[in-house]
């Protein structure tokens, strides 16, 4: 109470007083907080009963009057005074101590508000980056103490500063030469500090007379003593040897590194990194996540020795993947993949999760939002990151996370592990956006190798085999989501994937049968027809076309692209209007459903196909693909062709379309159409054109389909009513119609129908890439 009314008298008399030039008016509140150690014995009293607050307060105003007061840059008598008298050091110094209690908080806000609001650069001052990094090693020592906050604000305060200026990040970086003879000094010091407690550290002494400062070395230098560098550093070096260092001291009170910890942090320390890690763990929410923000900061910072220091003196990539591991294995062993799927509000700076307001909760939301929220905040820390910190943080996340937590779960033989597993694998595939990440999950999921498959590769990568083997799996459920997964990997903009799963099995087109030209066979015939490809109106298999059902040759003239001098229409390509009329006149009339329903003709998937190639041709532009396939004649064509376990698996299921549920008919021809529109020579020359000469026990999509639809005009035969039924059961999957009763084979008519659609999709994808490379 008395003190309280020490401060309200002492601010009525500076009120009244005549106001003093800036300098004597900062050293006069510096000279009162120094009087309170000198006079005081009651070091007990909170440091809020005191007038330190107060005077620290008015210091930190003067400061900022005085930049005010001056030009830009100009260093003004109060910030000299503070510099050279190495207040901050004395403050840090102070505020370790907790002496009186509560000078901690103080000092990390005087800290924090001097950084913010000074305009000028402090930090490249050896007289505040020191005491900073000191102060900065306090912080996250302790969680859930009280000066938590005041901790994350100093702490985020120095990150935005060192992003304004990142060369300052190298004051920051503290290179241990020996750390053997490292540890050793701090635990033969930690011995002599051991019978003294921390507030008697601070005696009268150290603080003796008004104008007496704290040097770099701990003692008390007089004011004329510091009038110059050279005087300081003269009295510095004639000072008793055995006086000890209070700064330094006080720091020799942490726990000194374990070998394990020399083992894994062997160049030096990043303390700044290391004290946010630290405060991630904090209960608070709040202070977790500003935490988070800090570190986002440090890891964009472009400068090389922090990035190495990053990556291999701090816990970082140890504390992203271990939180990432332990928050997986709290998730339920089982969980419906369509929860996992369609939850939302996954994001790592916003993850407050209420269950009691969630009116769509189901067992473990609250775990899989929290294990999302953090893969989020993973994949955007090494987007943000610099390349070698990026590249570092990746491939911990893969090797402690990806191999270490989740492969022994992919493998696993129980259905409802692979499922969730599964859907778990897939959703982190959709959320995946850095390139660093994209990568090291790609060689996680498919391996590296880039030879072309043989059928004794199973062992090879058997994580990659047995997720190829789940799209043939007895479950349709587990089948699909793997599918699901496939189809959004192959959207990532990685070059890796369609070369591990399809392109490195096509390199040499030994899929193809070569015949050397003859010179009739040189130039296309009057008529269109490529010389040796086979005329569909003569194939035994299409005799029953109708003329309704083909593209007549007045309608390609207005549809197909001109020809150019720089693109002619013979260039040696199939034409595009046989290619797409081969596809729309697979599937017989009395198959076909969609010309009785409006709006689902082969015009509908014209626009769709459009827009995705571009962005298909947009992530592919990087890669540096050729425009035309490899000549066979630098080809081996000897070589035994295999098309790979992943193409095996898509061909297989395909051949089934008309014995598959729906759903699944669905994901394997969603897929087929996916590698369709890559826009490289091979892929479309195996999965879209008709006339390639297929090598004797070679097989392609559109052979596969072919054999598909042989089947079906002889399971034609045995159905009665079978057009009439295939229209019903159309409109029912479009809602047109009502469910009624169950219709016989049920499943034969939807495959016919995804089978007739798929077969639009492909024509429409044929053409649209005709017509990208045909335009000049």
């Amino acid at each position: 109470m008395f003190s309280k009314f020490t401060s309200i008298l002492q601010h009525a008399v500076e009120a009244l007083a005549p106001s003093l030039p800036l300098q004597e008016d900062f050293v006069f509140h510096w000279k009162a907080i120094t009087h309170y150690y000198i006079e005081t014995s009651d070091d007990k009293a909170p440091v809020t009963d005191t007038n330190i607050p107060s005077h620290l307060e008015q210091m930190l105003d003067i400061l900022v009057q005085e930049e005010n007061e001056r030009e830009s840059g100009e260093t003004g008598p109060c910030m000299e005074y503070l510099l050279h008298h190495k207040i901050l050091e004395t403050l840090y110094t102070l505020g370790k101590a907790d002496c009186p209690p509560g000078m901690k908080q103080q000092v990390l806000s005087f800290y924090t508000k001097l950084l913010g609001r000074i305009q000028q650069p402090l930090l490249p001052h050896i007289n505040v980056h020191r005491p900073v990094q000191k102060l900065i090693r306090l912080c996250g020592e302790v969680l859930a103490t009280p000066t938590e906050n005041e901790e994350i604000q100093f702490l985020c305060t120095v990150c935005a500063k060192l992003k304004q200026d990142p060369y300052l990040v190298n004051f920051f970086l503290e290179v241990i030469q020996d750390p053997v003879l490292h540890t050793s000094r701090r635990q033969s010091k930690l011995k002599g500090l051991a019978s003294k407690g921390t507030a008697s550290l601070i005696t009268a002494d150290m603080l003796k007379g008004q104008d007496s400062v704290v040097t770099d070395t701990g003692q008390s230098v007089q004011p004329g003593e510091t009038s110059s560098g050279a005087d300081q550093a003269e009295s510095a070096n004639d000072l008793p040897q055995q006086a000890d260092d209070l700064s330094t001291s006080l720091d020799e009170l942490n726990v000194p590194l374990s070998p394990e910890a020399l083992a894994a942090h062997p160049h030096g320390d990043y303390n700044l990194v290391d004290s946010l890690l630290n405060l991630t763990k904090s209960p608070d929410g709040r202070i977790a996540v500003k935490a988070c923000e800090g570190l986002m900061l440090l890891v964009s910072l472009p400068e090389p020795a922090a990035a190495k220091c990053l990556a291999e003196s701090t816990c970082l990539c140890e504390l992203l993947t271990d939180r990432l591991a332990s928050l997986y294995k709290a998730l339920p062993q089982s969980m419906d993949p369509l929860d996992i799927e369609t939850v939302e509000g996954v994001n790592w700076g916003l993850d407050s999760y209420s269950h009691k307001e969630d009116a769509s909760a189901f067992p473990g939301k609250r775990a899989l939002i929290s294990f999302l929220s953090w893969f989020d905040y993973c994949d955007q820390l090494i987007k943000e990151a610099q390349k070698t910190t990026a590249v570092a943080m990746a491939s911990s996340v893969r090797e402690r996370f990806f191999v270490g937590v989740m492969e022994p779960q992919l493998m696993q033989t129980s259905e409802m592990g692979i499922l969730t597993s599964t859907a778990l694998l897939h959703r982190m595939v959709r959320q995946v956006t850095s390139d660093a990440l994209v990568h090291e999950m790609v060689c996680f999921i498919l391996g590296e190798r880039r030879e072309p498959e043989k059928l004794t590769d199973i062992n090879r990568h058997p994580l990659r085999h047995r997720l190829i083997e789940h799209c043939d799996h007895i479950s349709d459920e587990i089948s699909i989501m793997t599918l699901r997964m496939f189809e959004h990997l192959l959207q990532k903009p990685d070059e890796h994937i369609l070369y591990n799963l399809v392109l490195r099995n096509l390199e040499e087109r030994n899929y193809t049968e070569y015949k050397p030209p003859c010179q009739e066979d040189k130039d296309v015939v009057e008529n269109g027809q490529i010389a040796g490809a086979v005329d569909l109106e003569e194939d035994p298999l299409f005799t029953d076309i109708s003329p309704d059902t083909m593209l007549s040759n007045q309608e390609w003239l207005t549809a197909s692209p001109p020809a150019s001098p720089d693109h002619p229409k013979n260039d040696g390509k199939t034409e595009v209007h046989k290619i797409v009329n081969s596809f729309l006149c697979l599937v017989p009339d009395e198959a076909k459903s969609s010309y009785h329903v409006e709006g689902t003709g082969y015009d509908t998937y014209l626009r769709d196909a459009h827009r995705q190639f571009r962005d298909y041709c947009a992530i592919c532009l990087r890669w540096e693909w050729p425009g035309s396939p490899t000549p066979l004649e630098k080809c081996n064509l000897e070589a035994p062709f295999f098309e790979g376990f992943f193409l095996k698996v898509l061909f297989d299921r395909m051949g089934r379309i008309l014995d598959q549920p729906y759903d699944v008919n669905l994901q394997v021809t969603s897929v087929l159409s996916k590698l369709a529109l890559f826009p490289h020579p091979h892929i479309h020359e195996y999965l879209l054109d008709p006339y390639v000469n297929l090598a004797s026990g070679c097989r392609s999509l559109f052979s596969v389909i072919v054999r598909v639809v042989a089947d079906l005009m002889v399971r034609i035969q045995r159905i009665p009513d079978f057009t009439p039924k295939l229209l019903l059961v159309r409109k029912r999957l479009l809602g047109l119609e009502p469910e009624g009763p169950i219709v016989d084979h049920m499943t034969l008519l939807e495959g016919v129908i995804v089978l007739e659609e798929f077969c639009k999709e492909l024509a429409a994808i044929a053409f649209v890439k005709y017509h990208a490379s045909s335009t000049p």
